[in-house]
């Protein structure tokens, strides 16, 4: 191998026990999930076929405080471990801004959590055809609409939301936003908690909220 394909001594004693092709793959996926802007599809990579190789490449993620995702089933990411989120949560550690997290906050609410709430969106991913116009952020954000657009297009850039096709929304509509691709990186856990979090705040007296308080008041295991 040569030194500009060579890995991080850190990977060393993992990628010692494989053979020098399975190592170029599991190095080939460690970058496709790290850097890609979307869930990669496993047809695409050996290293996220094979469930041995996929050991492997969990095994390097570990490394670096993180983890494969499964996103639907046949698409693979990588997010921080549950374990090292918590503790740059308790460090203090956000990397947006007060005012990025109130609009993020704003389209989750609007796109999830509430057509969840509703019964209309189903499971527990950020896939929705439900849409949060920018005229709806503009409304409840409560700070000036230029600060609004600044965070989308910097939410944009992070790929934490994403524009909505214009297609079957009817004309003259203005902007709507999604969920973006790169909230797949949370873990399941980090997921269904904070999407419990979303439904408790958006529809505090539904069904699914109802369910949530139960479920936390009494915690599988107890008696």
């Amino acid at each position: 191998m040569s030194d500009t394909n060579r890995a991080h001594p850190v990977f060393e004693p993992i990628l010692a026990e494989v053979s020098e092709q399975h190592r170029d793959e599991l190095l080939a996926a460690f970058a496709a999930v790290e850097n890609s802007s979307h869930p990669v599809p496993e047809v695409q990579l050996l290293a996220l076929r094979d469930a041995t190789l996929r050991r492997n490449l969990q095994r390097l993620l570990h490394r670096v405080g993180r983890t494969l995702v499964a996103v639907g089933g046949t698409h693979w990411t990588s997010g921080y471990r549950d374990d090292v989120a918590a503790e740059l949560t308790v460090s203090g550690w956000n990397a947006l801004p007060v005012i990025d997290r109130a609009v993020l906050v704003l389209v989750l609410i609007h796109s999830v959590a509430i057509p969840r709430s509703q019964g209309v969106l189903g499971g527990d991913s950020w896939t929705s055809a439900q849409p949060t116009p920018a005229d709806e952020l503009l409304r409840y954000a409560q700070i000036q609409k230029g600060d609004v657009r600044a965070a989308l297009q910097r939410l944009r850039a992070r790929g934490l939301v994403q524009p909505a096709p214009t297609r079957g929304r009817g004309a003259g509509n203005g902007p709507a936003y999604l969920p973006g691709p790169q909230l797949h990186r949370l873990t399941p856990p980090a997921r269904r908690a904070l999407q419990e979090e979303l439904i408790l705040a958006a529809a505090p007296d539904s069904p699914l909220a109802a369910a949530i308080r139960a479920r936390r008041a009494h915690p599988r295991g107890e008696q």
